[in-house]
C-alpha cells in the first residue's frame, strides 16, 4: 500500500532511502532549506523548510497527512523526526531520548547516572571555565563540539597551550555554542563505529566495524570504516549488551543507530557516542555488502509500521571497508592517483570533486571529496592497506 513518508533532508547522502522509497511504491516528500540538493528532483514534491524547525516541520506534516518521518544520517533532524512521529502517532521514539543522544553533555551526564561508563567529562560555553577544568583532568584530552557529527570541530590536543585554540575551533562548530571538554580512555585496538538496527524495542541486528583514520591528516576523523571487526567475539557481545542496555534505558523501540564505542586494556567496554539515526561514511551501504542486510530499506520500512525480521547470525561476507576520498594539503585539486593494487579492489565510487576546484586538508566529513567502496582478498590485506592507503589512493593538489 502507499504511504506518504516525508524525508528530512535530500543531501546526496540521503538519497538511497528516498531511491528505496520509490521503488517501493510509496509517496515521498523532501524538505530541508537547500532547494538545490539532489534528493529532492526524485521527490514528488519538495518544501523549503529547515529541518532544525521542529514546529515548522510538524506543521508541514500534519498538514499533508503523512504516514512516516525519516531523518536518515542526519543528526540535526534526528530531534525533529522523533518530535513529529510522537505528536502524530506515528512509529518513532521519544523526543527527549533522541535529544539525549544528539547532545554529548546530556549523553555523558546519563551515562554517568545510570552506571555506564563514562570519561570524566564536562561541558562549557565560557573558555575560562573550561581552562579550570581542563587543569583538573590533565592532557591528553578531547575537546569537541555537543552537537556536531563526523568528528567536526573535534581535538585531540596533548599540550595545555593547545587549548584555547581547540576550544574555540570547537565552537565554531556548535549550534548550542557549548563544548565538551573530556578525558582520554586509553584503547586496546581500534575505535569501534558501526550501525544497530532495533525493532520492537530491542536490537535486532548488529555488526561491528574497524574505524580509520588518516593521522597525515586527522588523527581522529574517521576515513575508512572495515569490516569484520577485530575484536573477540565476547567482547562484541558485550559490547551489544551495554547498548542494548542504554538503549533499552532511554525507552528507544526501532530504527537505526550509529554507535562508537572502544574497549580498554582492561577488556571494559566505553561507549563514546550513539547517533539516534543512520552512519554516515557509507556504514549502511558496506554492511549490506558484508552482511545481506539492508538497513537502509529497514529504516524507511519501520517509518511506516513494516517490522524488521531479527538476525541472529553476525556474520561477514568476505572484507569489506568504505573510504573517504580526502585531500592531504590545502590548495586545488588536480586529479586522484589510485594504485594497480587497489583499483581491483573497488566495487563502488563516486568522486564528488572536479579538476580547479578547492579542496581543503581533510579534518572531517564536511571536507568528503568523493566515496569508494572497497572489498579486500583476506583481513590481513584489508588492515595494511587502509591504515596506509597513502600509497595506494592520492589525491593530487596544486
Amino acid at each position: 500500500m502507499t504511504k506518504r513518508i516525508l524525508f528530512l533532508g535530500a543531501a546526496p547522502t540521503q538519497i538511497p532511502p528516498i531511491k528505496y522509497a520509490l521503488e517501493q511504491g510509496h509517496y515521498v516528500i523532501t524538505c530541508d532549506y537547500l532547494p538545490e540538493n539532489p534528493g529532492h528532483k526524485l521527490a514528488h514534491e519538495y518544501h523549503n523548510i529547515s529541518t532544525t524547525d521542529k514546529e515548522a516541520v510538524l506543521a508541514l506534516a500534519q498538514k499533508l497527512k503523512i504516514d512516516g518521518i525519516v531523518a536518515y544520517a542526519s543528526d540535526p533532524a534526528a530531534p525533529t523526526a522523533a518530535y513529529v512521529a510522537e505528536k502524530m502517532g506515528l512509529p518513532g521514539n521519544p523526543y527527549a531520548s533522541v535529544e539525549i543522544l544528539a547532545r554529548k553533555d546530556y549523553f555523558r551526564a546519563f551515562l554517568a547516572e545510570n552506571g555506564f561508563n563514562v570519561p570524566s567529562s564536562k561541558s562549557f560555553y565560557e573558555l575560562e571555565e573550561a581552562r579550570r577544568w581542563l587543569n583538573k583532568i590533565g592532557v591528553p584530552a578531547f575537546i569537541k563540539p555537543i552537537d556536531s557529527s563526523g568528528s567536526k570541530g573535534v581535538t585531540h590536543i596533548q599540550n595545555y597551550e593547545d587549548f584555547d585554540n581547540a576550544f574555540e575551533y570547537a565552537l565554531s562548530f556548535s549550534r548550542e555554542k557549548k563544548v565538551v571538554v573530556e578525558e582520554v580512555i586509553p584503547r586496546s585496538g581500534y575505535q569501534v563505529d558501526s550501525d544497530v538496527f532495533m525493532s520492537r524495542g530491542k536490537i535486532a541486528f548488529w555488526l561491528w566495524g574497524n574505524q580509520h583514520q588518516d593521522t597525515l591528516c586527522h588523527p581522529y576523523a574517521p576515513i575508512a570504516i572495515s569490516f569484520p571487526s577485530i575484536l573477540d567475539y565476547e567482547l562484541q557481545q558485550k559490547a551489544k549488551n551495554e547498548i542494548e542496555a542504554i538503549l533499552k534505558k532511554l525507552g528507544f523501540e526501532t530504527g537505526a543507530f550509529n554507535v562508537e564505542f572502544v574497549v580498554d586494556t582492561n577488556g571494559e567496554v566505553w561507549v563514546i557516542e550513539i547517533g539516534p539515526r543512520n552512519g554516515g561514511n557509507l556504514i549502511p551501504q558496506v554492511i549490506k555488502y558484508a552482511s545481506d542486510i539492508d538497513t537502509i530499506a529497514a529504516t524507511v520500512d519501520e517509518a511506516i509500521g513494516i517490522k524488521f525480521n531479527e538476525k541472529n547470525e553476525q556474520k561477514s561476507n568476505g572484507y569489506w571497508s568504505s573510504y573517504i576520498v580526502h585531500a592531504r594539503e590545502d590548495g586545488v585539486f588536480k586529479e586522484i592517483w589510485l594504485s594497480d593494487r587497489v583499483k581491483q579492489y573497488i566495487v563502488e565510487q563516486d568522486i564528488q570533486v572536479k579538476p580547479g576546484d578547492k579542496v581543503r586538508k581533510f579534518s572531517g566529513s564536511h571536507d568528503t571529496l568523493g566515496t569508494m567502496i572497497i572489498k579486500f582478498p583476506s583481513m590481513k590485506v584489508m588492515l595494511e592497506m587502509v591504515d596506509n592507503m597513502e600509497q595506494d589512493i592520492y589525491v593530487a593538489v596544486k
